[in-house]
């Protein structure tokens, strides 16, 4: 709506014989009718033409549209317009609980709902629907986010240390360039003059490194990759571990899993932590969450994997820990995550190797 909820004029209201369900598999609520219930909601007033646009904007993204209904509100009927999904797009669940939502939703759907907001007068709301996923995943990042890595050797300040001063036009696509000025706490306690910035507003990531302890070997990822084509490397298929976005509300583990098996077509038996680490702090909010993958791989080879529809066409490759070292040493891998997954697993190796 484009400012607080105390500036805006609403009241708790009900819509008799309709239900509100949980829209199947999804992360928001569908209203029904059912003979004999009440839906209970909020009826906003006194809504300029704006508002209401900006309202059939987000909704318009769910495939939402108005529909003038008679509602109860301060023991009174009302006419108001209500978002009701078009026919056929939603099934239902369960019935809709906003306790449950809260605690899983809210705040992920409030950040989400910000980015599509900042697309507002520039994008569509069919284009804001293909992005929402994403922009929940964003979301859900910044909730993965609130936990730091320990302080020891580090300073003890936080993020309250730092304050945005300004905004700056950026981009807003599938990704997102925010610019920003900045000013920030200084080590010898002063504040630092006001600096120009932009940050590129990434995505949480899974990684995978398949491990067979019993043959030694691990499992590697080549694909086309557009960053290497672009910077003009002649031989843009690298090796990578496998990887693949953190959906909204997905833990990492298992995102893990889930990528592992698209990916490769494989399933793990163990996890093993490894470093949750930046990519590259100074410019990207991208952060890896590692992890090393315990399985099979007796008679494996090359492979080929991916999921089609998201045009992933990607090989797989199964090769003695001693081949990957030397492909480190060669420089053949050029992927910073992979060496690092590479190197930490050969000093904890020894401790996870079973005899043959």
């Amino acid at each position: 709506m484009g400012r607080a909820a105390d500036q805006l004029d609403f009241v708790q209201a009900e819509l008799p014989d309709h239900a509100i369900f949980w829209a199947k598999d999804q992360a928001f609520p569908l209203i029904l009718p059912q003979e004999g219930a009440s839906a209970q909601g909020v009826l906003l007033r006194g809504l300029s033409s704006e508002d209401v646009a900006r309202l059939n904007f987000y909704e318009g993204g769910f495939s939402y549209d108005l529909r003038v209904m008679t509602v109860m509100a301060d023991g009174h009927e009302a006419f108001a317009e209500v978002y009701f999904a078009n026919d056929g797009v939603w099934a239902h669940g369960d019935l809709w609980s906003l306790d449950a939502w809260r605690g899983q939703w809210g705040q992920i759907t409030m950040g989400a709902a910000q980015d599509v907001m900042s697309r507002y007068g520039s994008s569509s709301a069919a284009e804001v629907a293909q992005l929402f996923p994403f922009l929940r995943a964003r979301a859900w990042a910044q909730e993965l986010a609130a936990t730091p890595a320990p302080q020891e050797l580090r300073n003890k300040m936080t993020s309250e240390d730092v304050k945005i001063t300004g905004d700056r036009p950026g981009f807003n696509g599938f990704f997102r360039v925010k610019a920003f000025t900045a000013r920030h706490k200084r080590f010898d306690g002063s504040t630092s003059a006001e600096l120009p910035r932009e940050t590129f507003m990434s995505f949480d990531v899974a990684l995978v490194l398949p491990y067979d302890p019993v043959t030694d070997q691990v499992l590697l990822v080549e694909q086309l990759r557009l960053g290497a084509f672009n910077r003009g490397d002649p031989a843009p298929w690298v090796l990578e571990p496998i990887a693949g976005l953190v959906d909204a509300g997905e833990l990492p583990t298992a995102a893990a899993h889930r990528e592992t098996a698209e990916e490769a077509g494989l399933a793990l038996d163990r996890l093993i932590d490894m470093p949750a680490v930046y990519a590259s702090p100074g410019y990207s909010t991208e952060f890896f969450h590692c992890f090393l993958g315990l399985c099979s791989l007796s008679g494996r080879g090359q492979q080929q994997g991916g999921l089609a529809e998201e045009n992933e066409d990607i090989r797989s490759h199964v090769i003695s820990f001693d081949h990957a070292m030397a492909l480190v040493d060669s420089g053949e891998v050029n992927v910073a995550p992979l060496a690092m997954m590479l190197l930490w697993l050969a000093r904890q190796r020894p401790k996870l190797r079973v005899p043959s």
